[in-house]
């Protein structure tokens, strides 16, 4: 079945009227895919709307804010906003840059910012134009906006590492395109370390920027090509060097073909007559200039603007039509593909096209029978990203696992990755959960990876005493909090990691590592405290610390949580958290209260990444250490629950509108979850071959299998009222158990969901 993926704009008479739909690009095609590369453009979706194919490393997109990071030498709180360089409240366009980020909590990126101008350029201040949401579509692989003081429709779309920029100019002798290499996402003062560019000729432009910030040793190589030759060029320069030679004796300011030195905007001079199109391609690359010239020749020889973009979203085609589903409104089914394009969004392609790219060492590697990636968000995706490629995209997460180990080879610290990106680790967040995609992989039987190699790769990783609090918690058994912060939530994390690391030494036949890793595995019980029923912060003394509340989010041992939520992360050992905590029925009662006790707002007025948008009762869905929490009750004496709940997080904390994500997508986990969930089961345990049973809200799904077989899920009586699941038949036989195999989705069949208004007796 062949799909076409499209959009309806996000504008807020459209929305609630449903119209403004655009017409398929393949008019042959009787069914559609709704996408919305819109969704989660407030505040905490941080999604961008610009052109990309899946997981390329050009991701196009306009930026609407000039912010700085630090304003009067502190942080900026307003900045947060703008992790992905959009946001839907914005009038104001400052240009189209390169590389980005979707949905994440921090930021760098948003290299090389290109914007089209007509007129005189006003260099004191950053150049922009108005736009708004009637005259802007935003497409998988297409972006369009019509720039109001300029008067030029811009047109975005982009192969895997190529940009190209369409510009409709109005007739003019002072048409510029600007090349902007001060802007930065999360800009500081020092963030640009230096520019290069080089003027070939009368249409060729090749450099390179090097950045610093939250990946500190960033290089970033271009080529750029214009489809028609411009008249002059030249350079703006707001900081001054105190020595540069004997450069001093050109005039480097206009038509000199060498460039260098910290932010720089270089400009580009045309005529144009009334609607004409200057087309703009822009390569990426981490290796050279030349290998930037190699992507742009190999990928994008031609000048067809409207071949690439047929091209690309057929890529988005084939990727969305992985999954055939049917939904009870066109509203949900919108949500799910619009949830599954997220999902394709990062990790990031991170080679040229022969293979060569920059590594962690920072010289140049090539890759060996794998493809290379970045924009690894270890501690968010690990949770069920991952795991939802070893359905749909098994081969594509090999190559992601062999590119943490090559990570690792290249290491001084000889880590896998913690949170990776373009060659740098910039050690966000906690735990080593690349050993968690590696034992998912294992279980699931998706990654031909080296078994040995992969063992002692986690078995490095694991020992690095020297990163957060992994000395401490190897010869106490827990993380102290005086010792190391957020140490609760380390603990969890890393226990959780070791179980994962004792599964692989299970399948390589290492039973030493295995009953090592077994026993690290229990340390959670070490910061757990029987006398207040919960994980509690402990000191390198053996006491737990005095100071202590469980719903507070800042500063009680945890990162990004509670101890309602962050602490019941054992999900190797559920049923011993269960029997630590009083039993089925008081887990139970416990879960409940979760639900139905509203989080006071003091309790996350100091986190940004926790809002009252992703908050039900004190439930914290809209950030991930509680994700799988609602699958919980499938271990109480009442798993009706988890399906009544999955349901309700469905309905209210997704949607197809402008802020449809209750939370920061984080690299696609909030998206993967509701993949999952709508399709009725989810992998509490990644690492495992399990996955436990919700409340599905399709009408049917088939999902694709890269073997050639299908998987097929229905659903029998389903409506937004039949949360509660009768019977589950496997194959045409009834089901009487609470989770699903990998292999019985891999190998094909039929899955079958009887549902109803009432709870199962």
């Amino acid at each position: 079945m062949k799909y076409f993926a499209f959009i309806l704009i996000i504008v807020s008479n459209i929305c609630s009227a449903q119209k403004g739909l655009v017409k398929s690009i393949d008019e042959i095609s009787n069914k559609i895919q709704f996408v919305n590369p819109m969704v989660g453009t407030h505040r905490m979706g941080h999604t961008f709307p610009g052109a990309t194919v899946p997981f390329g490393a050009v991701q196009l997109s306009p930026e609407t804010s000039y912010m700085n990071m630090f304003k009067n030498g502190k942080y900026n709180p307003d900045v947060y906003k703008y992790c992905s360089g959009y946001q839907y409240a914005d009038s104001m366009i400052y240009g189209f840059a390169h590389t980005h980020f979707s949905g994440t909590g921090h930021s760098d990126l948003g290299d090389f910012l290109i914007m089209p101008t007509t007129g005189t350029i006003d260099w004191k201040e950053p150049i922009h134009s108005s736009f708004n949401h009637e005259e802007e579509l935003a497409q998988p692989a297409y972006y369009r906006v019509f720039l109001k003081e300029h008067r030029i429709m811009a047109e975005l779309t982009a192969t895997e590492r190529v940009g190209m920029h369409q510009y409709t100019f109005p007739s003019t002798d002072s048409a510029k395109i600007i090349l902007d290499l001060m802007y930065n996402i999360y800009n500081h003062d020092e963030k640009d370390v230096w520019s290069f560019l080089r003027v070939e000729n009368d249409s060729t432009i090749t450099g390179y920027r090097q950045t610093t910030g939250w990946g500190r040793t960033r290089t970033v190589y271009f080529a750029m090509q214009f489809s028609k030759k411009f008249n002059s060029y030249g350079q703006y320069k707001l900081s001054s060097q105190i020595y540069s030679g004997f450069y001093g004796r050109f005039n480097e300011k206009l038509n000199f073909p060498e460039m260098a030195g910290k932010n720089i905007k270089a400009f580009f001079n045309f005529s144009s007559q009334d609607q004409e199109k200057i087309i703009v391609k822009f390569a990426l690359s981490s290796v050279s200039s030349d290998g930037a010239l190699l992507n742009l020749k190999t990928e994008l020889p031609h000048w067809n603007f409207n071949q690439v973009v047929t091209q690309s979203q057929q890529k988005w085609n084939k990727e969305l039509s992985k999954i055939d589903v049917e939904s009870l409104s066109n509203d949900d089914k919108q949500t799910f593909y619009t949830a599954l394009y997220h999902t394709m969004l990062s990790p990031t392609i991170y080679e040229d096209v022969d293979g060569k790219y920059r590594g962690l060492d920072q010289n140049i590697h090539e890759s060996n029978g794998f493809t290379n990636y970045t924009t690894f968000s270890l501690w968010d995706t690990y949770r069920a990203l991952h795991p939802l490629f070893n359905i749909i995209e098994p081969t594509r997460n090999n190559d992601m696992v062999k590119s943490m180990l090559a990570h690792q080879s290249q290491s001084v610290h000889h880590m896998l990755p913690i949170w990776s990106h373009y060659n740098n680790e910039n050690w966000c967040m906690i735990g080593y959960h690349a050993v968690s995609v590696l034992a998912d992989a294992i279980a699931k039987g998706t990654s031909d990876a080296d078994l040995q190699l992969m063992l002692s790769a986690c078995i490095a990783t694991s020992n690095v005493d020297y990163f957060d609090g992994i000395g401490y918690y190897k010869k106490l058994g827990y993380v102290p909090e005086d010792k190391s912060g957020n140490s609760v939530s380390k603990t969890l994390e890393y226990a959780y990691n070791d179980w994962c690391i004792a599964q692989i030494a299970l399948r390589a036949k290492d039973s030493i590592q295995y009953h090592n890793y077994m026993d690290r595995s229990n340390n959670y019980k070490n910061v757990f405290d029987a006398s207040i029923n919960s994980m509690r912060p402990k000191l390198a003394n053996g006491n737990f610390r005095a100071e202590f509340d469980p719903k507070d989010t800042h500063g009680q041992g945890f990162i990004e949580g509670n101890a309602l939520n962050y602490g019941l992360y054992v999900p190797h050992d559920i049923p011993k958290m269960i029997e630590m905590m009083g039993g089925k029925d008081k887990f139970e009662s416990f879960l409940d209260s979760i639900f139905l006790q509203k989080l006071e707002d003091k309790y996350i007025e100091k986190n940004e990444d926790i809002t009252r948008d992703g908050i039900i009762g004190s439930y914290v869905h809209g950030n991930e250490p509680g994700h799988h929490i609602a699958y919980l009750y499938n271990w109480t004496n009442h798993p009706t629950k988890s399906q009544e709940r999955v349901r309700m997080i469905q309905k209210t904390m997704y949607s197809n509108t402008k802020d449809g994500l209750c939370g920061n997508d984080d690299a696609g986990q909030m998206s993967a979850w509701y993949i999952f969930s709508a399709l009725g089961f989810y992998p509490v345990l990644p690492g495992s071959d399990h996955y436990e049973f919700g409340s599905p809200s399709i009408k049917s799904a088939l999902i694709h299998l890269e073997n050639g077989k299908t998987f097929h899920v229905k659903t029998f009586n389903q409506s937004p009222e039949n949360v509660y699941v009768q019977k589950i038949e496997l194959n045409n036989k009834e089901l009487n158990r609470n989770y699903l195999l990998h292999s019985e989705i891999n190998n094909g069949g039929e899955l079958v969901f009887y549902m109803g208004k009432n709870k199962k007796k």
